[in-house]
């Protein structure tokens, strides 16, 4: 059944979350897709110090945390070491915003969890005037390029076969 969106907050990451975050991200389920937690801790840190336009939020369902999300801007990765690793930027509109997210525990996979979070997320942002969401994730990544496809993203066929490590996955405003 599917999780209803009036369950579904936000908050932004404080300081007091990381370490949170970081037990989360030493689960099996984070280590397959994540970098080292200290390393992304590191830079969740810098989103939340503001150093990084990178927006880090906890997603909660009926009060509780339950995963992180964040949304990034295409236009301010357009720098090294970024357009390098990941040239496909380019052939993006620069209004463009991007999404990463991963449930928090273990035990909350296969709940909908994710799929309703993205879904009340994508719709924040349309709110905020996003009009293009992208989200990047690793192709063997079965769990998320089904829980995208369930929010309604699909691959972007003029990129396929372009991106390097990454299935590169569109959802715009003018497509739902």
């Amino acid at each position: 059944m599917p999780v209803d969106a009036s369950r579904i907050s936000f908050r932004p990451v404080v300081h007091a979350d990381l370490p949170i975050l970081r037990g989360w991200m030493e689960q099996p389920h984070w280590r397959e897709w994540w970098g080292e937690p200290k390393d992304e801790c590191a830079m969740i840190r810098d989103m939340v110090e503001r150093r990084d336009t990178t927006k880090p939020f906890i997603f909660r369902i009926d009060g509780r945390d339950c995963g992180y999300i964040q949304v990034w801007f295409v236009a301010d990765q357009m720098i090294e070491p970024w357009i390098t690793k990941a040239p496909w930027m380019a052939a993006l509109s620069q209004g463009t915003v991007g999404v990463d997210l991963s449930v928090g525990d273990g035990e909350d996979l296969s709940k909908g969890y994710g799929t309703a979070a993205l879904t009340a997320f994508v719709a924040m942002l349309r709110a905020q005037g996003h009009r293009t969401i992208i989200i990047d994730p690793d192709p063997e990544n079965a769990r998320a390029v089904a829980c995208y496809r369930k929010a309604g993203f699909a691959p972007i066929p003029e990129l396929e076969g372009r991106t390097g490590d990454v299935l590169l996955m569109r959802l715009e405003a003018d497509l739902r």
